[in-house]
């Protein structure tokens, strides 16, 4: 596998070079040269924003199709619970359920009931003083992968927790190959994901040598199939076994809400999560309990992978938890088990540094900052670069040059050759 690998992808065949993907990217992981974008691998944590704005549909996200369960003799299907907020007038889950055992899944294994364990122990370590606080959710990996690279003094804050998905899957497989005498390779373990950085984690984990999965289909994907099939379902299996907690982490504060404290704090929307993580990286937030991150805007619902409107995905939720207990499962009285936690920890990857040795990093800032007090600083994009600063980046490590930027071109030649080459918003007076 590569060393960076990504389920986000570019197809450049479609790829115009419009700019539209090197404004939105959180961790500026990408460059527009030669008319086509172009990714920094080492950089990208697999948010979707790219695919969410791409007008052309060059960037899309690498997962399986729903024939690829047949590849297994016994498949099980994890529905994430931003599933059930897809469907309209939808007042039982079994339904859902049903459908995908419909659909060729031997067995149905809710994310949920993942989630419901991961709250409460969650809850167990946190009172027993665990964690640095202010106590950061891990279940986002998108969250995760930007701590990783972008605020790693934070990562002893960081739940060490399976994110529920992966233990949901891991619960599934050893009760398939207890009931049934089956090996694990036997076993295919799908996740229905709302969105790519999911897809990630399930190839290439950061917690784990394995994932406890063998792949993902995509909302959007399996969605109009299961309408289809939701038609048929004549009787109705109750197989369902999670409630309100669990159901709830598909939206914006459903984690931070189950966790029952007077002092937690949940945020969307991936600006908004890098606006918080610099907070909490100043020592602003340090009276704050639990801080609950979503890359995606209300969470889950919002994940580039839905095929609903995720305000409307959330109302529905809403609606559809009151028929619900509150929670069906917990780990117990002991100490939480050993299987919950990560394999092994979170590392930082300094693809950020702009060297290994201190001095050179110094001196490449140097570099940056005198070359950005040259550029315009307008971050209008047409030097392929996100921002005026990035460019000079670029520049430093020799990458681009300062002539990229056609304001620098331009006082370099005769101001009347250039003038109609020149954006007309920043075209001179005539």
């Amino acid at each position: 596998m590569d060393k960076y690998f990504h389920s986000v992808r570019l197809d450049t065949s479609k790829c115009v070079g419009c700019m539209n993907c090197i404004k939105r990217c959180p961790t500026e992981a990408i460059r527009v040269r030669k008319g086509k974008a172009k990714m920094i691998h080492e950089r990208c944590i697999d948010c979707g924003e790219c695919i969410r704005v791409c007008p052309h549909h060059a960037k899309y996200a690498e997962r399986e199709s729903l024939t690829s369960i047949v590849n297994y003799k016994y498949r099980i299907a994890l529905p994430a619970p931003a599933l059930y907020g897809q469907f309209a007038n939808l007042d039982d889950i079994n339904i859902i359920l049903n459908v995908l055992k419909r659909m060729g899944f031997d067995e149905v294994a809710e994310v949920s009931k993942g989630a419901e364990l991961v709250s409460h122990a969650t809850r167990k370590l946190m009172a027993a003083g665990a964690f640095r606080k202010p106590v950061i959710s891990s279940a986002c990996p998108v969250v995760c992968r930007l701590i990783r690279i972008s605020f790693p003094e934070l990562i002893p804050n960081v739940v060490n927790l399976n994110a529920p998905f992966e233990e949901a899957a891991r619960m599934a497989r050893e009760k398939a190959m207890k009931e049934h005498n089956l090996e694990s390779e036997d076993i295919g373990v799908f996740f229905i994901t709302p969105c790519p950085a999911k897809i990630t984690a399930i190839k290439q984990p950061l917690f784990s040598e394995k994932s406890n999965l063998d792949g993902a289909v995509a909302i959007s994907d399996i969605y109009p199939v299961m309408m289809q099939q939701m038609k048929k379902v004549t009787e109705i299996e109750n197989i369902q076994h999670s409630g309100r907690i669990g159901v709830g982490w598909a939206v914006s504060g459903g984690e931070a809400s189950a966790l029952l404290l007077d002092n937690s704090l949940h945020v969307d929307g991936i600006e908004n999560v890098i606006k918080i993580l610099e907070e909490i990286e100043d020592n602003k937030l340090n009276n704050v309990d639990f801080i609950e991150l979503n890359a995606c805007t209300e969470g889950c619902v919002g994940g580039c992978l839905t095929a609903e409107n995720p305000y409307i995905a959330k109302n529905r939720l809403q609606t559809l938890k009151k028929y619900l207990p509150v929670a069906c499962n917990r780990i117990g009285d002991d100490n939480v088990p050993h299987e919950m936690f990560w394999q092994k920890p979170l590392e930082e990857l300094p693809v950020m540094r702009l060297s290994g040795n201190i001095v050179d990093a110094m001196r490449m800032m140097t570099d940056i900052k005198e070359i950005q007090k040259m550029l315009p600083n307008l971050d209008c994009g047409t030097c392929g670069a996100p921002s005026c600063k990035a460019l000079a980046e670029d520049v430093v490590k020799g990458y681009a040059s300062v002539n990229d930027c056609i304001f620098m071109l331009r006082k370099q030649l005769d101001d009347s050759e250039m003038e109609s080459l020149i954006p007309a918003p920043y075209r001179k007076e005539e």
